[in-house]
């Protein structure tokens, strides 16, 4: 494989939370392919002038990667571009998949991801020593589905701190099942095209999640992080503890 197409993931929105490899490698694009609906266009800025940009949101699967071999075939240095991190909802197996029986090769550069940053707007730690140390990443089954063994009821009895995408269009129905897992007075993030500079969060509570969703007409680009350990720090952590000792603190 001689060629090489880059899956750039370029965090939710606001440019300065690109990685430096992200932006070094969207500087040096001869072709740039990127979900016009869901990442900014002054992400672009950082690219070439003279580099082809071209918007994917309504081309499906076969024309878009169709377009990426034919110009990596033309020696052309091809990047796609992805909202957040690639590795997260981001379809990027069934792409490397075609390029590589079509003798491409990929890399894929890893991006911030909307949970971080909401959570980070808030000043908010999810993992709380004596309330949870763990987060699950999920969604709300849809048109997609989901696994039994992952439905939400399973995934809510834990009582960890759960980061849900993908899931505005399903919330009188997800609020309804944690409220079988979480106390109603639950801390939940929402987060909305966050770090687009029309996006927003708001610190609520679980029981308010559905009416407050259908106040602000969330239907998409929504995240919402819920989480006992929001607001709700008891111990300190073991690391900076004196009486602790570790390899790095041995006395």
């Amino acid at each position: 494989m001689t060629q090489k197409i880059s899956f750039v993931g370029v965090g939710p929105g606001d440019p300065d939370l690109l990685t430096i490899k992200a932006m070094k490698i969207i500087q040096l694009a001869d072709v740039l392919f990127w979900t016009d609906s869901l990442i900014p266009e002054k992400i672009l800025d950082f690219a070439k002038p003279n580099a082809e940009k071209i918007k994917t949101s309504s081309l499906d699967l076969t024309k878009i990667t169709s377009m990426m071999i034919a110009r990596a075939k033309e020696g052309r240095k091809v990047i796609r571009l992805h909202d957040g991190d690639p590795c997260l909802y981001g379809a990027i197996a069934e792409q490397i998949d075609i390029l590589h029986k079509s003798n491409i090769g990929s890399e894929v550069i890893p991006g911030i991801s909307a949970f971080q940053v909401t959570a980070a707007y808030h000043q908010a730690e999810l993992t709380i020593p004596d309330v949870t140390q763990t987060i699950i990443l999920s969604r709300a089954g849809g048109r997609t589905g989901m696994p039994d063994k992952e439905s939400l009821s399973n995934l809510a009895k834990l009582n960890s701190s759960l980061c849900l995408y993908l899931s505005a269009r399903h919330v009188k129905r997800v609020q309804e099942t944690l409220l079988e897992f979480y106390p109603p007075t639950t801390k939940v993030i929402v987060g909305y095209r966050v770090s687009w500079e029309d996006g927003w969060t708001k610190l609520i509570e679980l029981q308010d999640m559905d009416k407050f969703s259908e106040k602000q007409k969330l239907i998409r680009t929504t995240i919402y992080i819920i989480s006992p350990a929001i607001s709700n720090f008891k111990k300190q952590s073991n690391l900076y503890d004196p009486n602790y000792r570790h390899l790095f603190r041995p006395n």
